[in-house]
Order: C-alpha cells, then structure tokens, then sequence
C-alpha cells in the first residue's frame, strides 16, 4: 500500500505513478475523501478535549457545591455528539480503505516509461535467439513421442489446461526442484520453508493478489484460496512482526504447487505446457532494510540467474516498463529463456522489488539499531517456474536423432542418467 501521507504532502507524485502505468483513477475523489477523514479525525479529537474539559469543571463544581447541572447536560451531549461522528468516521475509514488498496506501487526512478512488453529494456543476455541447424520438435510432439507427457489423460482427470509427466518426466521435474532448493539454501544461503499451500485472505491482501487478481484465483471453502505463489505465504511469515535489524536481510526459499486459473487468457498459448492452471514453482523471497534495499535486489536477481547460467539455457534479462508490471511492483526484472522448439522467449522468472508497499500491507516492520521502528523492503522471485523450463530442455537439449540430453547439473539427481529414455 502507499504512503497515506503522500495524499496530502505529494499528491502528485501518485498521480504521475497513475499516467505512467497508464492507469485511471478518481485520484481527486481520494484527496476529498482523505480530507473529510482527517478533519474527522481533527474533530472528533477536538470534541473529546472539550469534554474532558467541561468533565474538569463538573468535578471542580461539585468541590465548591455549584450546581452542574447546566455542565452535565452539556457533557452528555458533547458525547453524543463524539458517538455519531464516530460512527460515520469509522464508514469514512472503510470508504477509505477499500479506494486506497486499489492505488498500484509508484514505480522507481529507474524504471522506463512504456505500455506493453514491446517498451521492455534489454539489460544482459542474447540480444538474439541461438541458431540451430536441425528442426526442433514442440515440446508436446517430442514429450508424447517419448511417453513422458501426457495432455490427453490430464484433460481426462481435470480438463484442459492440466498436464501428467511420467517416468523420467515426472524425474526430470522432481530432479528440476531438488536441485534448485540445493542451490538455493546451500550456494545462496536461503533458509527452506515448507508453507501451506492454503493461504488466507489477509496474506494475499497482503503482497498485493486481493482484490485486484481474485478473479485469477481459485477460492475454497472457509476464505481460504489455493496459492498461487509461495511469495504469498513466505512474505506473510512475518506479517504484524517487528523485526530487529540484526537479523535482516532474511532470505526464505520455497517449494509449492501453484494454481491461477488464468481468467481472461483462453485461446492464449492453449498448445502444450506453457500456461497450465496448476505447476510446481521455487520461490525466493527477501526481507531487508530500506538501505540494503536495491543492493539485495540485485544480488536475488544474480541468485536467480546463476541458476538458468547452470542449466546452460540460451536467457536474456529485460527490465520491465511501467505498463508491462505487476500491481504492487515498484521494479521488476524477467529471465526469458529461448526455446527452440515454439521459437520464442519464455518467462521463466519474475524478479521484483515492493519497496515497503506489501510491508505496509501486511504489517510487517523492522526495528533499526537506533530504536526507530520502518517497514522493511520486500522482494522475490522465483527460481525457477516449471514447467516452462521443462520446456526449453525438452526442446534445447534435444538432440538431431530426437534424444532429450539431461543437463549435467541435473544428472546427479536422475541416477547419472544422460538422456532422458
């Protein structure tokens, strides 16, 4: 959430975070609706002033046996008067609240200026995809070929949009987030958590999915909503905690089945596995000092990408422009690794930073060795999502004769195995 403060201070500064994002929004509606709640706040202060006040002089009258009569009545309606504006301040808060939680991030300084992905910056890679010399088989044709997906009984089991991985399918996936948590908690330092996959309301108002993606989500019963990232459960571990600086930063890493039903996104991208309702994820997600910020935010964009450098994928990194970015991000990178079998760029990662926008909605604070209390800065990124990169070594590693060649880092976790039989 923003600062409430720059509603009065600096109101411009959302409304050009609003222009750049391309966004409308009844910003003016907000600046009245803020200045009736804070001289609501005013009054109802002022009243109860004047009450204690006029109680003051009811006990003096009474010490010197004058009668309170007047002052008594006066009393009882100053009250009064404090339980209705009361009653409406509280309806101004809520009014408040729910405008307020719909105002996006205000982007960095550093972050261009665009609409669509077309505005995207390069920032290191391929500038280019990598040439190859033979046809490369989708995903889907060479994954059915070798019996190691199966699109048809998926759809069987769950509908369209699921997907079944057998034999060394379902081993290369697994051997995927082993070695990502290994190198994860035992290269980078990241502490592995195991989350429940049922996140509350408050958690996902928390990081920014409520209320602006419900619709992409899948809800169950009690207001609970399967996770549609660990960055919701692992961002709440902390939610309402006041943390001593001595122990920032604090790195978590997770594995989690995600599900986002992808409302709004049929007819996109319906072939093969590349945009499912339900895949594995490994998550990062930072904590740290609004000093430290930027620093740790690159330093987990270089954990994410040493992780596409091991696996050897042809990848870029694209700074991503004003439009193209999430709800609550302030700054987001995407490693895109090319696949030569869809010949296109696949985002196998998003790597962003909240500044203190989920901190403040989640409550979640540090307390500086100075003894001053500031929410912390909150980032994450994921590392890596499956299964597009199941894809790209489906169609990457396959080789001429049709073979699926197992990338050294992962044969320790596949019995040393060298193609996927």
């Amino acid at each position: 959430m923003i600062d409430t403060r720059l509603l009065k201070e600096n109101p411009e500064m959302i409304r050009n975070a609003l222009e750049k994002r391309g966004l409308k929004f009844d910003l003016d509606g907000l600046l009245d609706l803020d200045a009736k709640r804070r001289n609501g706040i005013t009054r109802i202060q002022e009243l109860k002033e004047e009450r204690n006040t006029t109680s003051e002089q009811v006990g003096e009258y009474k010490r010197i046996g004058k009668d309170t009569g007047e002052l008594m009545e006066k009393a009882k309606a100053i009250s009064r008067q404090i339980k209705n504006m009361e009653e409406q301040q509280k309806a101004l808060e809520l009014e408040f609240t729910e405008c307020i939680q719909w105002i996006p991030n205000i982007p960095h300084e550093s972050v261009p200026v665009g609409k669509t992905a077309s505005d995207n910056v390069f920032v290191r890679g391929l500038k280019a995809p990598p040439d190859r010399s033979f046809h490369t088989m989708p995903h889907w044709e060479i994954g059915e070929a070798l019996d190691i997906l199966d699109l048809k009984r998926a759809a069987k089991v769950a509908g369209s949009r699921f997907h079944v991985l057998k034999g060394t399918g379902a081993q290369l996936e697994r051997a995927l987030i082993n070695f990502f948590l290994d190198l994860h908690t035992k290269e980078h330092g990241y502490t592995e958590i195991l989350p429940p996959v049922l996140n509350n309301r408050a958690s996902l108002f928390g990081t920014g999915q409520l209320p602006k993606l419900e619709e992409d989500m899948y809800k169950c019963h009690d207001d609970l909503y399967l996770c549609p990232t660990a960055e919701v459960p692992l961002t709440n571990l902390h939610q309402d905690e006041i943390i001593p600086e001595k122990h920032l930063p604090i790195q978590y890493v997770a594995y989690t089945p995600c599900f986002r039903r992808e409302a709004g996104s049929y007819g996109k991208d319906v072939r093969g596995i590349k945009r499912v309702h339900q895949f594995n994820k490994v998550e990062l997600v930072k904590y740290t000092t609004p000093d430290q910020g930027h620093q740790t935010f690159e330093d987990l964009l270089r954990d994410v990408e040493k992780t596409v450098q091991l696996l050897e994928f042809p990848y870029r990194i694209m700074l991503l422009c004003t439009g193209d970015m999430t709800f609550a991000s302030a700054k987001t990178y995407d490693i895109e690794i090319y696949s030569h079998g869809v010949k296109e760029w696949l985002e196998v990662s998003s790597v962003s930073i909240y500044h203190r926008y989920q901190a403040r909605r989640a409550n979640v604070r540090f307390r500086s060795v100075s003894g001053k209390v500031d929410h912390v800065f909150t980032m994450n990124g994921s590392a890596l999502a499956l299964p597009r990169v199941v894809i790209a070594i489906l169609e990457n590693y396959q080789t001429e004769d049709g073979r699926i060649k197992i990338p050294d880092v992962l044969r320790p976790y596949m019995n040393n195995k060298t193609y996927l039989e």
